[in-house]
């Protein structure tokens, strides 16, 4: 059954403004999983990458009905890819998270469908 849904959507220059302009800004937004990964991309594939993270995390937040906060951190989420490249979320929280993330030269968009584990 699902139980919640969440979609955001960001405009990539304000993340990449964000990451040069704010020292600490993928620190805060990424796991050290993450942060590696990020560390390890170029050009604007580094941004859209940081700013895919923060779409799906703000998704995540919005699908849960909490915002990120006191209930739920940054760090409390991390996303991976599959073998085959399909990103996936895990959390603190018993629900299975179906993720997407797309993007354009100008904007990032990701959608998290939340299911409950029980039948």
């Amino acid at each position: 059954m699902i139980v919640g849904t969440g979609i955001d959507i960001i405009e990539l220059k304000r993340i990449k403004k964000a990451a040069l302009h704010q020292e600490r800004f993928s620190n805060r937004i990424l796991t050290p999983f993450e942060q590696k990964r990020f560390e390890s991309l170029n050009g604007n594939r580094k941004y859209e990458y940081l700013a895919g993270r923060f779409a799906a995390k703000e998704a995540m937040a919005k699908a849960l009905g909490v915002g990120i906060g006191a209930e739920l951190s940054w760090q409390d989420m991390e996303i991976k890819s599959d073998e085959k490249g399909k990103p996936f979320l895990t959390s603190p929280y018993p629900y299975l998270c179906h993720l997407s993330i797309s993007h354009t030269k100008e904007y990032v968009v990701a959608q998290v469908i939340l299911e409950s584990s029980s039948s």
